[in-house]
């Protein structure tokens, strides 16, 4: 791999303009994300995803967030609309049942992304839902206790692999008491460093294996009461020691209001503190440029995360889909779509 920046970046529309596929081609970020307004029919992404590919002369990562519920951005007519994930988690008549069902969920999503040329999906989410979680990301969770996350998550990333694709946990060490959308403002999180350890950050630990997670833009006020996780060298080093996550780790969207400052100062506050890359998501080319130059080339043990990672990309396992739909109707009593 020969990325450059150490940056994850969107775009602005369905196809690269002059000015996007010449600053991809000298930043050589590390990958791309798509969102619902680079989608309108399969033959549009495909071209799009090698375009991309394309402007930086390799076989680059696109990512894109294809949850389900509110957080798709392929949806009908051409892919399958699906119920929230903790709809689909309740649905199920046992924890293997419902363990089942979402490794079929994310297979099938899996061959939806790979048949237009996307390899990482931003899922699965290991946010432990309370009752006061914010609307925007309770549905998203896999559960209101570790072992029902843990179980959904864990077959969820299986089930992407299994497709060729790589998942990213997320938003690792745990949103689950943001009781505010973190694209709007900063929640801040008041719970004990005893407590968050004991619930929210469980999960996390049990998943550290997975090869990549996103950052939470919260703040933990027991850990660091001045800096959103993102940015805090504490809980970023809680992270890799406590939690003993020790694959690539990337931010939530520096476009995210829960961070001050502008784009640069953000994109430099998250690499110091330990983050290995960021991620800029609105596809805005200043911004981007700003991203880019604050962030810096990969710094070597993040280049290293970086390799071992996309070299986990691998053809997908035969699937037979009619037989996976069925079996995941009979699962969940027929409460799969949205």
């Amino acid at each position: 791999m020969t990325a450059g920046a150490a940056a994850i970046l969107g775009v602005e529309g369905l196809a690269l303009s002059s000015a996007e596929r010449s600053f991809f081609a000298e930043a050589q970020p590390l990958g791309f994300i798509l969102f619902a307004r680079n989608i309108e029919t399969p033959e549009q992404v495909r071209r799009l995803t090698a375009e991309l590919r394309t402007a930086v002369g390799r076989n680059a990562p696109v990512l894109i967030d294809q949850e389900g519920g509110r957080v798709q951005r392929m949806r009908p007519p051409y892919w399958r609309l699906w119920h929230p994930s903790l709809d689909q988690m309740q649905a199920a008549t046992d924890l293997e049942a419902a363990a089942r069902a979402m490794f079929l969920r994310y297979r099938l999503i899996a061959d939806e992304l790979r048949a237009v040329g996307i390899d990482v999906n931003c899922a699965p989410s290991a946010d432990l839902a309370r009752p006061d979680t914010h609307p925007f990301l309770r549905n998203r969770c896999m559960g209101e206790d570790a072992a029902s996350v843990v179980t959904g998550a864990r077959a969820a990333a299986e089930g992407l692999l299994a497709g060729g694709v790589l998942p990213v946990l997320k938003h690792i060490p745990g949103h689950g008491r943001a009781q505010i959308d973190s694209h709007l403002e900063l929640p801040v999180v008041e719970a004990s460093a005893n407590m968050l350890r004991e619930t929210d950050f469980a999960p996390f630990v049990a998943l550290a294996d997975l090869p990549a997670a996103m950052t939470a833009h919260l703040k933990y006020n027991a850990i660091d009461p001045d800096r959103p996780a993102t940015q805090s060298p504490d809980v970023i080093r809680l992270i890799r020691e406590d939690i003993g996550f020790g694959g690539l780790l990337m931010t939530d969207d520096l476009s995210m209001e829960a961070l001050s400052g502008d784009i640069a100062m953000r994109a430099a506050a998250s690499i110091s503190a330990g983050c290995d890359v960021v991620l800029h998501c609105n596809g805005v080319l200043a911004e981007m440029e700003q991203a880019v130059s604050a962030a810096g080339g990969l710094a070597a043990q993040a280049k290293d995360r970086a390799d071992a990672w996309v070299e986990l990309r691998r053809a997908s396992d035969p699937v037979d889909i009619p037989a996976a739909e069925a079996e995941l109707e009979r699962l969940l009593e027929g409460r799969v779509y949205g």
